[in-house]
């Protein structure tokens, strides 16, 4: 995933100079290529999150549309307060970059692990919030968001992320995608855990016989309230499913569009899969945490099939 945004960036940063990207000392590996061939368009801060931050709004205030990239937590709680203070607050043009959302980072521990970053992210004022599902989602999404006016969270897997749509997205800020329409149980689900997603829906299909309708929201904030309203008055149940925690994420914000409705017209029963409300105090690989907190897609399942 971060590959392909690196990519998809680099072809729109050779189109556009005041595309710039600032990185917190990381990630060099990927960012080669901005380096040899947009030497001007692209900063090293160092290990200085807080100071990326300021540095892109001042960037961004000046005219260039900024990315801030950095791995896991730190290019954003690190710099809540210049995210919130600098970028958001004065609508600074600066787009921030998680590389490694969830438990993509699991044998660091805790202090890299990315499972309250949209919930804190969607709680600022002025900031919309990205989490792609797979590399054509990554694609479209970074597209959209250099023209998308404002402060841009974007969290993205580090690598590996299967390609789940096998053709070009008709991908606009704010609308969920339907992978497959179905009846009764629908289920949502953002970021890279739309892998773990389609596993499980396979399976329903499979041993349960259950036909599920399946969207993936890409965009988080602003949230497609349109399509959640229509599939709780269609639907019994809503499970939604994310790499982060049940509070303040993709689950919440559905929960709030439906609290919202007129209860006559409310046929699910809203059921939100992630973490609950903890912090992981194991190590291990993405796959074993998933596993662990009942988000790989075999437990994704189970939950389903036992509530069903």
């Amino acid at each position: 995933m971060r590959t392909q945004f690196v990519k998809t960036l680099l072809q729109l940063a050779k189109q556009d100079k005041n595309i710039h990207i600032v990185t917190g000392d990381l990630g060099f590996g990927v960012l080669q290529p901005f380096f040899d061939e947009l030497p001007d368009q692209i900063s090293n801060a160092g290990i200085a999150e807080q100071s990326m931050t300021g540095i892109a709004a001042g960037m961004a205030l000046s005219g260039k549309t900024v990315f801030t990239y950095s791995i896991g937590n730190f290019p954003t709680f690190r710099c809540l307060e210049q995210i919130r203070n600098d970028c958001a607050y004065h609508n600074a043009n600066v787009k921030i970059v998680c590389v490694g959302g969830g438990f993509v980072y699991g044998p660091l521990g805790m202090s890299h692990h990315a499972t309250e970053d949209l919930a804190v992210m969607r709680a600022l004022p002025n900031v919309a919030v990205f989490a792609p599902g797979d590399l054509v989602e990554a694609e479209a999404v970074t597209k959209a968001i250099v023209s998308y006016p404002g402060t841009c969270y974007l969290r993205l897997g580090r690598g590996g992320e299967r390609v789940i749509h096998t053709e070009e997205l008709d991908f606009h800020v704010g609308k969920a995608l339907q992978i497959q329409a179905g009846s009764e149980v629908a289920l949502f689900s953002t970021g890279a855990i739309f892998d773990e997603v389609v596993e499980a829906v396979k399976k329903l299909q499979e041993m349960k016989g259950v036909m599920p309708s399946v969207y993936t929201f890409p965009t988080v904030k602003p949230i497609d309230e349109n399509t959640i309203v229509e599939v709780a008055r269609s639907h019994r149940y809503i499970f939604t499913v994310e790499e982060h925690t049940v509070v303040g994420g993709l689950g919440s914000a559905v929960a709030e569009v439906v609290a919202g409705m007129n209860p006559s017209g409310v046929r699910a029963q809203v059921i939100r899969l992630g973490l609950n409300d903890t912090y992981s105090s194991i190590v291990g690989s993405q796959k074993y945490l998933r596993n662990y907190y009942g988000l790989s897609s075999d437990k994704i399942y189970q939950q389903i099939s036992r509530i069903l």
